[in-house]
C-alpha cells in the first residue's frame, strides 16, 4: 500500500468504501455478543488458551499444514516434516502474540522480525530480517508477482508509518490492511503468510476490538477457503475501491466466524464438554 500523495489518514479513507461500513458493525455486533456470552465472566482464560489453539490450526491449513485439530492438541513433536514444521510455526506465533503488543505500537518492524524468528526458529542469516535481493522466498501457495527487496523496504517503512501514526480507521480496517501487506510483499525468506495472520491478530487485540484474543480470525480464513482467501488478496493487490473494499470486508466476514467459533466453546464450556 503506497502512502504517496495519500491523504494525512488514508486508512480512514478505505473506512468509507462501499460496504466496509456495514462490515465494520457486522463485526462490532459479532465481538460483542461472545464477550457478553456469561462464561466470559468465570473462563475467559480457557476461551482464549482455546482460540489460540484454533487460530494457530487454521493458520496453518492456510499454509498447507491442514491438520485436524485434535491432532494439533495431542502433538509434540512438530519438527518431524515440513508439514509439523508449519503447524509448530503457527503454534508459536499465536503464543507470542500477546506479548507483542507495546512494542508494535512503538516499532511494528521490530515485531516483525521478531515473528520471523519465532516463526523459522533458525539462526540462518536470512532470518529475522526482510529479505534482501536475490534471496529466494519460500511461499509456495501464494503465486502473485514478487517485489524487489528495495520495493519491500519501502513499503515496510511506509506501513510502520502508519501504523505508528494511529488512524481513526476502525480496527477491521487496519488489521486487514496490515494483512494484506505483508502478504502482498512477502518481505521474509519464509513464513509471510504465518506472520501476516498474526500481524493481523495483534491489531485486533491491541486496538481493543479483541483484547482478550478470543476471536480468531484465522479460523474464520480458513473456513473460507484457500481460494477465497487468495481471490480476495488478489483484490488488495489490484489497489482499486472494489478490490480494497472485497479484502476488508473478507476479513471481516473471517472475524465474524471466529468469533462464532469461540462462541462455540463458550457454549461448550457452559454445558462441562470441553
Amino acid at each position: 500500500m503506497s502512502t504517496t500523495g495519500a491523504p494525512a489518514d488514508p486508512l480512514a479513507a478505505l473506512g468509507t468504501l462501499p460496504g466496509v461500513s456495514e462490515s465494520v458493525e457486522s463485526v462490532r455486533k459479532a465481538v460483542d455478543r461472545v464477550y457478553g456470552h456469561r462464561i466470559m465472566r468465570r473462563r475467559s482464560t480457557a476461551v482464549t488458551s482455546e482460540a489460540a489453539l484454533r487460530g494457530a490450526r487454521g493458520s496453518a491449513a492456510l499454509s498447507g499444514a491442514d491438520w485436524a485439530l485434535e491432532e494439533v492438541r495431542r502433538r509434540t513433536d512438530f519438527g518431524a516434516d515440513d508439514e509439523a514444521r508449519v503447524v509448530g510455526a503457527a503454534l508459536r506465533l499465536s503464543a507470542e502474540a500477546g506479548q507483542l503488543l507495546s512494542i508494535w505500537r512503538q516499532s511494528p518492524l521490530r515485531v516483525l522480525a521478531r515473528l520471523h524468528l519465532v516463526a523459522a526458529a533458525a539462526k540462518d542469516d536470512e532470518v529475522g530480517r526482510p529479505r534482501q535481493a536475490g534471496e529466494r522466498v519460500d511461499e509456495p501457495l501464494i503465486e502473485l508477482p514478487l517485489p524487489s527487496a528495495a520495493d519491500v523496504s519501502g513499503r515496510l517503512e511506509g506501513l510502520s508509518e502508519l501504523v505508528i501514526a494511529g488512524s481513526s480507521a476502525p480496527a477491521l480496517v487496519t488489521a486487514a490492511v496490515v494483512h494484506g501487506e505483508l502478504l502482498a510483499l512477502r518481505p521474509f525468506a519464509s513464513h509471510n503468510g504465518l506472520i501476516a495472520r498474526t500481524a493481523e491478530r495483534i491489531v485486533l487485540i491491541g486496538s481493543g476490538l479483541d483484547p482478550k484474543s478470543i476471536c480468531p480470525a484465522e479460523v474464520g480464513h480458513a473456513e473460507l477457503g484457500r481460494a477465497a482467501y487468495l481471490a480476495a488478496l488478489d483484490g488488495y493487490v489490484s489497489g482499486t475501491p472494489e478490490g480494497m473494499a472485497a479484502w476488508i470486508t473478507h476479513c471481516g466476514r473471517a472475524v465474524e466466524l471466529g468469533a462464532r467459533e469461540s462462541t462455540a466453546v463458550c457454549e461448550a464450556l457452559q454445558r462441562g464438554a470441553a
